[in-house]
């Protein structure tokens, strides 16, 4: 895959219109952080975010939180410029909670409230850690094939549930990955780095708990496939499957607790946190 191919894929959807609008929002940012004298690092310290984060908005990858977008404005000396450009924000997002599939939604609605969800992937990298080249190269591949219009609109709805990990309070996020996951460079070596180095980001929040499942293990508690848990507010926690096609809420609270014993079998047989970090960084050096 090109250079120029990724670049035209590292920024939101042009299906609702928001790309021109953030691409533009990133270019601002950019232009009063140089000449506030800031570094990316620095401006992340001040509004209390990553640098990556910082980078990605500027390049238009990732929409700014209305939050991110008021601490920015008085950081940079901005006199209103970003914040006067929340409500489009805001707008944006809600537009983004609401475009998925149809036969998606009711996960995603879950999803953007939990106050904790946990991950367990055996195929590919979960769509809320996946980066737009990655889920890039899993639809353009998916038989039977997709159009181009759709592709656009699926990658984009991927992209946008990144914004989870932006929310305060913070919900839990735990993943448990099978080391094949890690190991498959779908689309191809520089797609696959890329995709390794956002893992190792999210993996690094103190919000996250990402542990790999390496392959010498001799025992397994579910072959069955991917599962996801979620906990939402007031209620029990539910399970949801996507299966060949076929995705499902589980909230039957009997059927939820054995997808929630096998999860906490997984966990305890798979690498720490800083074991899982140093085995991706290991993988990415070796590449």
């Amino acid at each position: 895959m090109s250079g120029k191919h990724v670049e035209r894929l590292e920024r939101p959807s042009e299906v609702d219109g928001t790309a021109h609008l953030f691409k533009a929002l990133g270019k601002i940012i950019k232009v009063l952080r140089q000449n506030a004298g800031l570094s990316q690092v620095e401006l992340a310290e001040i509004t209390h975010c990553s640098d990556d984060l910082i980078s990605s908005m500027e390049r238009g990858v990732r929409i700014p939180q209305p939050d991110f977008l008021l601490r920015a404005d008085t950081a940079l000396n901005a006199e209103g410029v970003l914040a006067a450009a929340v409500e489009d924000t805001e707008k944006a997002l809600a537009r983004a909670r609401v475009r998925h599939p149809d036969w998606f939604q009711s996960f995603a609605a879950e999803e953007a409230r939990a106050l904790a969800a946990h991950y367990y992937e055996v195929q590919a990298v979960p769509g809320i850690l996946q980066t737009p080249a990655y889920a890039r190269a899993l639809f353009e591949h998916r038989r039977p094939m997709l159009d181009e219009e759709t592709i656009e609109k699926r990658i984009a709805d991927r992209i946008s549930r990144h914004a989870l990990f932006e929310r305060w309070p913070a919900p839990t996020f735990t993943f448990v990955l099978e080391a094949v996951v890690l190991l498959r460079p779908f689309g191809g070596r520089e797609v696959h780095r890329e995709q390794l180095r956002r893992i190792l980001e999210v993996g690094q929040r103190r919000t996250v708990e990402l542990q790999v499942l390496p392959l010498d293990r001799d025992d397994h508690p579910y072959l069955g496939g991917p599962f996801t848990l979620l906990t939402p507010p007031g209620r029990r926690e539910v399970a949801y499957t996507e299966i060949y096609g076929h995705a499902r809420l589980i909230t039957d609270p009997e059927e939820v607790r054995h997808f929630s014993e096998r999860y906490g079998i997984l966990r305890s047989q798979a690498l720490t946190k800083r074991e899982s970090l140093t085995w991706i960084e290991k993988l990415l050096g070796e590449q």
